[in-house]
């Protein structure tokens, strides 16, 4: 992830879509942050599964970003969606299971 983003930084501000790419970047990151704090902090496995999903399409949009900036920026996101989406399967059936 900081790579990708690393690699979105060094085209520079003013480059068209940088900034946006940049601020959903940070938004996800932020959202991460705020899974775990839920999940495991608040136990509230039903609140952080509605939260990762949001995560997931957060995710979604950075990478489509950096895609049309930096297609190695691209494929550097797509592992940390594939775990992000496995995480939110591990999160649903922890849910069920505990309800």
């Amino acid at each position: 992830m900081a790579v990708a983003a690393f690699r979105i930084v060094r085209l520079g501000l003013a480059a068209p879509g940088v900034k946006s790419a940049l601020a959903l970047f940070a938004v996800q990151l932020a959202l991460n942050l705020l899974w775990t704090t839920i999940f495991f902090q608040l136990q509230m496995r039903g609140l952080a599964f509605l939260e990762i999903i949001v995560l997931l399409a957060m995710i979604y949009l950075t990478t489509a970003a950096f895609f049309r900036l930096d297609a190695i920026a691209g494929w550097l996101m797509v592992p940390y969606g594939v775990w992000v989406a496995f995480a939110a399967v591990l999160n649903l059936t922890i849910w069920l299971m505990n309800r």
